[in-house]
């Protein structure tokens, strides 16, 4: 799928939070949106101040590839210091995950929780626990250089509701910019009209098609070969009511559920595309949600909810952690945010799987996270300046997405 589950889970952290805390009114959600991680039930939640949160946005179920964690940060909260660092962590990241066999295997990181919720797809990838995000949480762990202590993931639908459960959020967009490419749910097979068009050629479209009888249709019929080409290289021509068109102006823009999802959503602006550009404006975003979340009555609002929005959202935080987390809650508008991003033009090199996919791997080659982990630490420690990344290689990825047919990643 080509578009994004690109949904920003700091929102499911309040939620998680806040919801716990009234546990006489509110048990039934915590039960339903707590996956019980052993290993975190181990560890005492009195000493530990500083924690490592993986937050992921998926499209849920009815959505194409509904468990592609498009949208990826860590959230590094240091309870001492009153500072939180957003790390971002685009999606098309290749990182290698342990096998039983020993044989190299790597996922873009947008697929390893969808891998890790169905192990009998991949039955060679190590992964002690299949119902929750463990697997995801070592592969991230992989890049960013720390172990990651609980996640928050949250769908399409979860993230509408829960910013209309605030009221909605006002939102400093930087630069104005328009998104002729923005997909629209519902409508990933649509023909727009194209039906009789799509029937003379759809068999192309699948492997073992005969060279010969396209050939001669084209030559019949060269509309069809234009039509034909761009189902392939511009879908957006082939199929336009698949799309819509966005427009944001620079400046405070106040925005309901739905409009905050298509804010950081989008990547195919010009002005401000990419998944690079979509980091910094979920960042924004998260930013936008914390202010709102300390100065409205949240508690409030959330909680006549609870039983609609458990079924949006999934952790593994512990309840001693969550109490802890609602200690901290006055204080919340004391809290720092450090925004951590890496991209093509610093840390990061684009490639190309064996299988033909874009990658993202380290400037100093795959698996060589060294920089990356150093940049981090400085950035959470504000040491500045952060270490020059190494020139780009050209880069040759040794790990086989494709030797597991099952593996779906979007390219």
């Amino acid at each position: 799928m080509k578009h994004l589950k690109k949904i920003l889970i700091v929102l499911g952290v309040f939620l998680a939070v806040y919801a716990a805390y009234f546990v006489s009114k509110g048990f039934s959600f915590y039960k339903g949106i707590y996956t019980r991680n052993p290993v975190t039930q181990k560890k005492t939640a009195e000493q530990k101040t500083v924690y490592n949160i993986l937050l992921m946005g998926y499209g849920g179920p009815g959505h194409d590839g509904p468990y592609l964690t498009d949208s990826m940060m860590v959230a590094h909260v240091d309870l001492k210091t009153n500072k939180v660092a957003l790390i971002s962590l685009p999606r098309d990241i290749w990182v290698k995950l342990p096998t039983k066999s020993k044989v190299e295997f790597h996922s873009k990181i947008n697929a390893i929780y969808q891998t890790g919720l169905f192990p009998e797809n991949y039955p060679d990838v190590v992964n002690p626990l299949p119902e929750g995000a463990d697997l995801a949480k070592r592969g991230i762990s992989y890049v960013v250089g720390f172990p990651i202590d609980a996640f928050v993931a949250i769908d399409f639908e979860g993230f509408t509701k829960a910013v209309d459960i605030l009221g909605g959020v006002d939102v400093q967009v930087l630069k104005t910019f328009d998104d002729y490419e923005y997909p629209i749910d519902g409508k990933e097979k649509e023909l727009c009209g194209k039906d009789a068009e799509f029937e003379q050629v759809k068999a192309f479209l699948e492997p073992g098609f005969d060279p010969g009888q396209r050939d001669q249709l084209f030559k019949d019929k060269p509309e069809l070969e234009v039509f034909f080409k761009s189902i392939t290289e511009d879908p957006k021509v082939a199929f336009p009511c698949r799309y819509e068109h966005l427009h944001f102006d620079a400046g405070k823009v106040h925005m309901d559920g739905a409009t905050a999802l298509k804010y950081t959503r989008s990547r195919h602006s010009l002005q401000d595309g990419s998944d690079f550009g979509r980091a910094a404006r979920q960042q924004q975003f998260v930013k936008a949600v914390k202010d709102k979340v300390v100065n409205v009555g949240f508690v409030t609002k959330v909680i006549p909810l609870l039983d609609e929005m458990k079924k949006h959202i999934k952790t593994d935080i512990s309840p001693d952690d969550i109490k802890k987390f609602i200690a901290e809650a006055p204080d919340a508008g004391s809290y720092r945010i450090i925004n951590i991003r890496m991209s093509d033009s610093d840390y990061l090199a684009s490639g190309y799987s064996d299988y033909g996919g874009y990658i993202l791997v380290p400037k100093e080659g795959t698996d060589k996270w060294g920089a990356v982990q150093t940049m981090i630490k400085n950035s959470i420690a504000e040491i500045t300046p952060t270490p020059t990344p190494a020139p780009t290689q050209k880069i040759t990825p040794t790990g086989k997405a494709a030797q597991n047919p099952k593996v779906k990643t979007q390219n």
